[in-house]
């Protein structure tokens, strides 16, 4: 076996690229070596249209959760039914290993019910773009400030974590959003700060600005919460992790509202195998996660979904399954940037499909136990072809086995 070089970007469980750590780029990351996961799954993942968590759903999920390594999980908001506050109770009642928080709005009525479930933080939300205040909520700037800083205050008197979530910073003025948050953290409290992007329309280029004007102005931790309407939520986290954000806030497979959250798994990837961040995460229980969470939520994900996808590990191209025959027993990441076992994934497997090859039909004669000349084989390739444009998709085993005796008789 080649020996590997021990390299951030070159291990035996993923290869990446060398470009990432060239000193001239990696001399610029501010990575908080306590850089955390708070995953929101159960309040803004199941905002999704259509997914529904029983209470028993959501003490599932935040096992699962608490298994695989998340720091703070998110366990609902107490305000929306008896349902989710007595979820949220049982939550905290597990004693899992991660930090509870509850959701509410800017209420002492919210932050009360918070208290009564026993959860350690609380995340409080206002809207901070004027427009959406006044538009939206129908309030005055001064009505959303005088909730937030009576809710806030309150919450930090009995002990609770604060951080506080305004809604829509991005879209706000520099001015109004700044103005906003800076009141409350004087006459209220904040503990952390949530950079929230509602609407997913923040760019990359402006990332570390949007993180360092507001851990300036505010002197707290700060979170992200991105969303992805443009798909730019793991690539803001980030950067923004990068530039020493403290917590980054998830949804198992990007389940929320719209186009969905920040997804956990890419992200914990991301951090791990491109930057050389291990945030205790365990990335074996990502793919089993995210199988328990949709199935629960009824939600399909594309069979070749980053990470976690069904199929993320078949190989149908004939060319690709030579390079996989070949470092299969060596080198696999020569094959694929990570090995699957990294994700709690099995594979690689040598699939059969219009676009296979030689070395897809040998390894499939050799799962069946059968033996062909190379022309027989060059034949069975042929009906292969064939019979997936038939089917519109991949050959099982009994289909090839069929084709087989067919042409070897």
């Amino acid at each position: 076996m080649v020996e590997l070089p021990e390299e951030p970007w070159h291990t035996d469980r993923w290869f990446t690229s060398p470009w990432n750590h060239d000193p001239e780029v990696a001399s610029g990351y501010r990575f908080n070596p306590s850089l955390q996961i708070h995953d929101v799954t159960l309040r803004d993942g199941e905002q999704q249209a259509g997914v529904v968590f029983t209470a028993a759903d959501k003490v599932r999920i935040a096992e699962a959760l608490a298994d695989a390594g998340v720091h703070r999980i998110e366990a609902g908001l107490p305000a929306v039914s008896d349902d989710d506050r007595r979820a949220v109770a049982e939550i905290v009642e597990l004693g899992l290993p991660a930090e509870i928080y509850a959701f509410s709005r800017c209420t002492v009525d919210d932050v009360k019910l918070a208290i009564d479930c026993g959860v350690t933080g609380v995340v409080t939300e206002v809207p901070s773009s004027r427009h959406l205040i006044e538009l939206g909520y129908q309030w005055t700037v001064e009505r959303a400030v005088e909730l937030s800083v009576e809710a806030t205050r309150y919450a930090a008197e009995q002990g609770l974590k604060v951080s506080f979530f305004p809604i829509d910073a991005t879209r706000a003025s520099v001015a109004d959003y700044l103005d906003l948050v800076a009141k409350v953290a004087a006459d209220g409290h904040l503990d952390g700060l949530g950079l929230v992007d509602t609407f997913g329309v923040l760019t990359p280029h402006a990332v570390e600005r949007f993180v360092n004007v507001s851990r300036e102005r505010l002197h707290v931790p700060v979170e992200t919460h991105f969303h992805m309407d443009y798909g730019l939520g793991v690539a803001n986290s980030v950067i923004a992790a990068a530039v020493g954000a403290d917590v980054i806030q998830t949804t198992v497979s990007g389940l929320g509202e719209r186009a969905g959250n920040t997804p956990l798994e890419e992200t914990v990837m991301t951090l791990l195998t491109l930057y050389n961040q291990d945030i205790g995460v365990r990335t074996e229980a990502l793919t089993p996660l995210a199988r328990l969470v949709n199935s629960i939520a009824g939600v399909d994900q594309p069979s070749n979904r980053s990470v976690t996808g069904s199929r993320l590990f078949d190989v149908e191209s004939g060319i690709i399954s030579t390079w996989v025959r070949n470092v299969r027993d060596k080198a696999l990441t020569e094959a694929f940037p990570y090995v699957p076992s990294l994700v709690g994934q099995d594979g690689p497997r040598l699939v059969l499909g219009k676009g296979s090859g030689a070395p897809n039909v040998a390894e499939a004669l050799e799962r069946l136990g059968l033996r062909a000349d190379d022309a027989q084989q060059a034949e069975i390739l042929q009906r292969v072809k064939r019979r997936s444009l038939e089917l519109h998709g991949l050959l099982d085993d009994s289909d090839v086995k069929v084709i087989a005796e067919e042409v070897i008789g």
